[in-house]
């Protein structure tokens, strides 16, 4: 009543509730991202790392659990493994004794002094005889903040137990790695995404090309996280899935078309090879580094080309993607990287 009052004196706090009341239609109309929606709630829903979930199961049945690392690229289940260890390990009082920080956000040794430390020293709820702390991009942690972090399992080992998550491991220091136990999560095999994108298609009521599995195991190389977004965004576009939707929503460029970009360079038509690279990257808007991944693919993969050929290729690439990483100009290093593939096509 208060704010119905004030808006008749203010007009501006009227249009201030007028735009919440909008705000919040829009929010509850929005559709519930899939990644979280499909994310799986148990051990034994993960998919792609049995080897990896029959370990953890063993520790949920002892009740025992050591300092656990988990190492491999992103979205193939080290984040979703933790929380389902935590859910299985806990139960009803899961949420409380466990909490989840990103080393991304944070990444100096004040954050290990302070958040990391005040959790780990509080003692467990409930019948837990300890907590979990989830440490996820733990290889972002400076050297300084993970020697501080080896000193801290040390010191609270009895009350907290730690899950680091990274992408590499060799980027982790040797005390941590030698206190912990390595689980090493492979990239998730081409059947298992499909199975998972049938499933998920099957409770949303969509249909999904056969070309278009075999366009969503490519854009998303292994990574379950990939394959959902690419999955809901072609859905929104329409009820029946397609490659050409998965392609155009994930920016990529279809195989055939870096395959034909390669074949005309390789055969010395650097006209027609320049048109179609301007076509990718600016009626498409295929960024420079996601074009250059996609020939290293295409190239590393390929049964045809000649060895000497192929090395000289992968050269010209790693070369150009170099440059660019130092900042050199995108265009400029586009195309002359096509002319020294020219060349080598030449010789």
């Amino acid at each position: 009543k208060s704010a119905i009052n004030c808006s008749r004196r203010k007009p501006q706090v009227k249009q201030l509730i007028g735009f919440h009341i909008q705000h919040s239609f829009i929010m509850e109309a929005s559709p519930e991202i899939w990644i979280e929606k499909y994310r799986p709630k148990n051990l034994s829903e993960v998919v792609g790392q049995q080897d990896v979930v029959e370990r953890l199961h063993s520790y949920v049945t002892t009740k025992a659990l050591p300092h656990l690392l988990f190492t491999g690229p992103a979205g193939v289940g080290k984040t979703t493994c933790a929380v389902a260890l935590a859910r299985e390990m806990f139960g009803s009082t899961w949420s409380m004794n466990f909490r989840e920080l990103n080393a991304s956000d944070e990444r100096g040794i004040d954050v290990v002094r302070t958040q990391i430390k005040q959790f780990a020293r509080t003692a467990p709820l409930g019948d837990a005889t300890f907590k979990i702390l989830f440490l996820d991009e733990a290889d972002a942690l400076t050297q300084d903040a993970q020697a501080a972090l080896r000193r801290t399992m040390e010191n609270y080992a009895e009350t907290c137990r730690f899950v680091l998550s990274c992408n590499y491991s060799s980027k982790i220091i040797d005390p941590i790695q030698s206190r912990c136990a390595i689980y090493r999560f492979r990239p998730l095999t081409d059947e298992a995404i499909c199975e998972e994108m049938a499933r998920i298609a099957k409770i949303e009521g969509i249909t999904i090309d056969e070309k278009a599995y075999s366009a969503i195991t490519y854009v998303s190389l292994g990574d379950m996280r990939k394959a959902i977004n690419a999955l809901q965004g072609a859905a929104i576009v329409s009820n029946i899935v397609t490659a050409e939707n998965v392609f155009a929503i994930t920016s990529n460029a279809k195989p055939e078309e870096i395959t034909g970009l390669l074949k005309w360079c390789l055969e010395g038509d650097f006209e027609t090879a320049e048109r179609m690279l301007r076509t990718l990257m600016y009626d498409k808007g295929i960024a420079p580094n996601e074009l250059l991944n996609q020939l290293y693919r295409e190239i590393s993969r390929s049964e045809t080309l000649d060895r000497r050929l192929k090395v000289d290729l992968i050269d010209h690439l790693g070369e150009t993607d170099f440059r660019l990483s130092e900042g050199a100009d995108a265009d400029i290093q586009m195309d002359a990287m096509l002319a020294r593939f020219v060349r080598s096509g030449m010789k």
